[in-house]
Parts: C-alpha cells; sequence; structure tokens
C-alpha cells in the first residue's frame, strides 16, 4: 500500500515558490493553529496523533514538548536538526530541496505550540544547495507575514535563523548541536539535564528532526485521528524509507509503517539487482545492527524491528546482495565513525580506532587468531559507557556483523583473503 502525505505535492513544479505551495493549501494549518488554538491544543493534538520522532529515538513528539517548563520565565528555543550526516540516511534533504515550505510551516506551529518567539534550523554543512533553498523560503515567508512581528494579525511573533554547520557528524548529537550553535566546540553534554529543561543559552529548548515537524501541518489539518488511523498502534503515520544499496531503484519512499521489508525491496525498489540473491539489511542507517536476508518479512516499524534485533533509527536502508563482502562492509562503516568521534571519551576516541585497524588487518588478510573474540569484548566496553551514543552507534554494526556472519569473518584470518565474489 502507498500512501504519500510529506511527499503528495513533490511532483509540483516549483513547489518551493510560496505562491505554488500557498496555492496546493500550504499554510492553512498554521492559519487554523493560530485561529482556533492555544498552544496547548495542539501539544494535545500532536500527542493524541501518536507521532514519534523521526531522527532516530522514536519519542513521541507530543510528550517530548509536553516536558517543557512553564512559566520557567526564560526564553524557548526551537531547534531543527537538519544536520543529516547518517551514513545511508537522504531523506530529510529531500524535504529540504523540494518542499521547504512545508518544514517552515510545520517549524512556525510547533514553535507556537511552545510558546517559541526563536528558533533555528541547523543544517549540515555539506548541504549547500539545500541552505540557499531554506534561505529564499524563509525570505519568503518573512515577506507573506508567516514571520516575524504580529503573524497573521494573531499577536505572536517568532524569528527563524538558518545556521549552517561546519561538517561534524556529531552536531546530529542534541546537546553537540546546542553547543555548536553556541559558538563552541561540538562537544555532547552530559544527561540529564534534558535540553527541553536546560538546553540552548541554558534555556528550555526542543529539537526535532526535519521528518518530525513537517507532518505537524498535516495533524493539523486532517486531525490527530486521520493520522493515528495510518500505520498501526505506536507506529502511527508514514515514514520516508531512504533506501540504496544493491536494489533496482533506489531512493526515497513514503509508506505507511505496516510495510514489511519484503514489499520494500521487492514491490517497491523492483527487486535486487541483477537477479541476485539478499544477503543482508541495514535498517536505520550505518550506526544498528544488521538483519540477515531470513529477516526479510520485518515490518519496518519501531517497535517490529526492534524485536527482530535492531532499530528503525532513521529509516536509512541499505540492501546488500550475496556478492558483499561483510567484512569489508563493516570495516567501511567503523572508519567513518573513527573519523567523526569527538574524542571527548576515551572509550569511543581509543575504541572506534582499535575497531578500524583490526577489521582493516581481518579485510587484507592479516588478521590474527582470537581478533574475533577482542573484537567482540571492545564492543561490550564500549557500549553504555560515554557521554552520547556515538560509541554504541560504532560498537553495535561491528558485533552483529560478527555474530550474524562469524564464519565469513573466520575465514577472512584462516584463509587469509576474502572467499566473497567481488561484485560485477
Amino acid at each position: 500500500m502507498s500512501m504519500k502525505i510529506l511527499t503528495k505535492n513533490m511532483h509540483v513544479p516549483n513547489l518551493r515558490e510560496i505562491g505554488v505551495y500557498e496555492s496546493l493549501g500550504g499554510y492553512q494549518g498554521l492559519r487554523k493553529s493560530l485561529r482556533d488554538c492555544k498552544p496547548n491544543d495542539i501539544i494535545e493534538i500532536v500527542k493524541k496523533s501518536g507521532l514519534r520522532g523521526r531522527g532516530g529515538a522514536g519519542f513521541p513528539t507530543g510528550v517530548k514538548w509536553g516536558f517543557v517548563p512553564k512559566n520557567a520565565g526564560k526564553p524557548i528555543y526551537l531547534c531543527v536538526n537538519a544536520d543529516e550526516s547518517e551514513p545511508g540516511t537522504f531523506k530529510d534533504r529531500l524535504v529540504i530541496e523540494k518542499d521547504p515550505h512545508l518544514l517552515l510551516e510545520g517549524t512556525i506551529i510547533s514553535a507556537y505550540a511552545l510558546d517559541c518567539h526563536l528558533a533555528f534550523i541547523y543544517i549540515r554543512g555539506e548541504f549547500s544547495y539545500g541552505a540557499t533553498v531554506l534561505e529564499k523560503a524563509i525570505e519568503e515567508a518573512y515577506s507573506k507575514g508567516y514571520l516575524g512581528k504580529n503573524i497573521l494579525g494573531s499577536g505572536y511573533d517568532l524569528d527563524l535563523i538558518l545556521h549552517r554547520g561546519a561538517g561534524a557528524y556529531i552536531c546530529g548529537e542534541e546537546t553537540a548541536l546546542l553547543e555548536s550553535l553556541e559558538g563552541k566546540r561540538g562537544h555532547p553534554r552530559l544527561k540529564p539535564p534534558f535540553p527541553a529543561v536546560v538546553g540552548l543559552y541554558r534555556c528550555p529548548t526542543v529539537i526535532n528532526n526535519v521528518e518530525t515537524l513537517a507532518n505537524v501541518p498535516h495533524i493539523i489539518n486532517n486531525g490527530p485521528e486521520w493520522y493515528a488511523a495510518i500505520g498501526v498502534e505506536r507506529n502511527t503515520g508514514t515514514r520516508l524509507y531512504a533506501v540504496s544499496g544493491h536494489v533496482n531503484k533506489p531512493g526515497v519512499y513514503e509508506l505507511p509503517m505496516t510495510v514489511t521489508l519484503r514489499e520494500l525491496i521487492y514491490d517497491h525498489c523492483g527487486g535486487i539487482r541483477n537477479g541476485r540473491r539478499l544477503k543482508a539489511v541495514i535498517p536505520g542507517g550505518s550506526s544498528v545492527p544488521i538483519l540477515t536476508a531470513d529477516r526479510v518479512d520485518t515490518r519496518m516499524d519501531y517497535d517490529s524491528v526492534a524485536k527482530a534485533g535492531s532499530m528503525l533509527g532513521s529509516a536509512g536502508v541499505v540492501v546488500m546482495d550475496e556478492s558483499t563482502c561483510m567484512v569489508k562492509a563493516v570495516r567501511r562503516i567503523t572508519r567513518f565513525y573513527a573519523e567523526e568521534s569527538c574524542g571527548q571519551c576515551t572509550q569511543c576516541r581509543e575504541g572506534t580506532e582499535w575497531l578500524y585497524q583490526i577489521l582493516t588487518r581481518i579485510e587484507h588478510g592479516r588478521g590474527r587468531a582470537g581478533e574475533l573474540e577482542i573484537l567482540l569484548d571492545l564492543c561490550t566496553q564500549m557500549k553504555g559507557r560515554t557521554i552520547c551514543p556515538l560509541s554504541d552507534a560504532a560498537a553495535m554494526p561491528v558485533e552483529s556483523y560478527i555474530k550474524s556472519f562469524y564464519d565469513e569473518f573466520a575465514a577472512h584470518i584462516t584463509q587469509q583473503r576474502c572467499v566473497i565474489l567481488p561484485a560485477a
């Protein structure tokens, strides 16, 4: 079943222009919010919809908003996390570049719900085109009275600032993002306190993902019951699945979370390229455990993927066929995390480099007896012992690849070569 909510208008020419967006019903959700709702009404609507964060953890959005203390005597900030840097993930980029006003409308409605008067969009530094698109969209929104003073005559004021990152993956972690916004090195903070209580400039701050906020105008326009009826309980609405790897039709697919991995790969993405067999799938970006081919009937929602032993995460789906060397695949992933570690925590700073060095030796036929056990022990020591989850993000894939394909890793050591045929 295909159902488009966020992407339904992306085929329309010049959708990035505010006039075209308005002609398709754009900013009606904002008008309705300011006219008919008090801020807390919107929070309750989002809670009833069941919307969960689309950035990785899947925490209920309305509940997260509810953590912001009332009458704290400090400004409240909203930060849009557009620092999409997870390997295998490219869904937020699509929204930014194709339908920027949908993101802006969702941001303004969300800021109104939080009684926020200054919001930020923190965009990945490499997204130069997306930043240009958003800059123009923000200018248009100001010129039409959707941003600035007394928005649409409601008495509500909001300013929105676009902030470009400098390319560090770690700044996608919410507290490192706040540090970067404050002009500091992007080092994650200890939690608690959580950003909703002590965030940007030590004020209450909510950080939401691009896809999360893009859902908000549709929920306001159509009602929480409509949204909650899509998908299944605790997994409502659609998801943007960014599919890459060994499929015939890679791309971003918007589907209800009732879709199975098999349906996603074979019905929507045209199956495995060159008629090869499926070997494994990364279901939620490079940081999550691998799923083997026998898990292909897993439903692609948060709870089902977790039950299968992985995480839906950012819904960056990377498909691997039978020609894939799993040692090489996980070594490449590990190199990324070794380079992107901020260096603040010993387990992450040292552990990621150790993982990379050992896996590189094994891949190149120089592995030694006992090194797989060393890797698994190292993964155990890295998980749950650092300020942020990057150390876990590096360890979980290594652990799952070795356990799922132990014989292939062992053959690299005993035979001192790769036993998998290279891709054509």
